[in-house]
């Protein structure tokens, strides 16, 4: 497998081929992320990457069961394009259960209820959404690029043709000032996409973003680890889906938690006051992205 730059995947793709298909994210300008301002976006050729996914048989096998396709932004790719990638893992990989992705909202509707069904019965079964933040306000300040409404939408047109979703809220992405409506705000959104998975991650500050920066000037404070829990206390009780897997167990947060919404709502709430009583926070050496 040949690779350019650093490669990213999401938790739940460890074991999964790593196929690199564009390079990059189209949009890149979200202020408190990193991952990819060492590459200007492009599009891999074709011809390379179906030679990669040779390569890839030739060195396991078979019988590799998830392939996920890099970088951040793959979903843009055109249909026709995206099919022949599929084909080639389909035709390679005949044990091959499901791929994922990670999704732009704006890229999903672009694409018409056909093309994405059409993926699907290719394999292309999950993507992974950043929302970030339900709040527009804040989604504007930190660039996403898209609205919560566009996200909520691209969601659900996803989930309708059959693939499913995974969704990320980032805990401290008001800062001190707006972080109850990071909560409730996130919270509306993500009711209205009831995801199959959803996961709270920790907003950190890395150094050369516009986050940063902001954070030198004053203009951002990062809330502390008691803020952080109350924050995902109240999101957790301002939310309404049907049936999602939620996690707040990455390497970023301060409060691990695991379970099934809405069913383990109470005691997940139940184990954030736990934690807040007894001042059982990760200590930061343990804390990461």
């Amino acid at each position: 497998m040949r690779y350019i730059g650093n490669v990213f995947r999401p938790p739940s793709e460890a074991r999964s081929l790593l196929l690199q298909v564009t390079l990059g994210c189209s949009h890149n300008r979200c202020a408190f992320c990193a991952m990819y301002r060492d590459k200007k976006f492009r599009v891999r050729k074709l011809e390379p990457v179906l030679e990669d996914v040779e390569m890839a048989r030739e060195h396991y096998g078979s019988g590799v069961k998830r392939a996920f396709l890099c970088d951040g932004d793959a979903m843009m790719l055109p249909t026709s394009h995206l099919l022949k990638v599929l084909k080639a893992l389909g035709r390679n990989f005949p044990e091959l259960q499901r791929v994922g992705i990670y999704a732009n909202a704006r890229d999903i509707l672009k694409k018409t209820d056909d093309e994405l069904k059409e993926l699907v019965r290719h394999r292309l079964s999950i993507f992974y959404l950043g929302l970030e933040s339900g709040s527009d306000r804040i989604l504007k300040w930190i660039d996403k690029g898209t609205t919560a409404a566009e996200m909520v939408a691209a969601v659900n047109k996803g989930m309708a043709a059959g693939m499913k979703s995974s969704v990320i809220y980032l805990l401290g992405l008001g800062g001190r000032k707006l972080w109850k409506e990071n909560a409730v705000e996130s919270a509306r959104a993500v009711s209205q996409m009831n995801p199959n998975y959803l996961s709270a991650l920790t907003v950190t500050v890395i150094p050369g973003t516009p986050l940063a920066e902001a954070l030198d000037k004053g203009q951002f404070e990062l809330p502390g680890p008691e803020e952080l829990a109350q924050e995902l206390k109240l999101f957790l009780e301002q939310v309404n889906v049907k049936a999602t897997v939620f996690r707040s167990n990455h390497a970023s947060n301060y409060v691990p938690l695991a379970g099934r919404l809405p069913k383990d709502k109470e005691r997940l709430i139940a184990e954030i006051d736990d934690a807040v009583r007894n001042q059982q926070f990760k200590p930061e050496f343990l804390r990461g992205l």
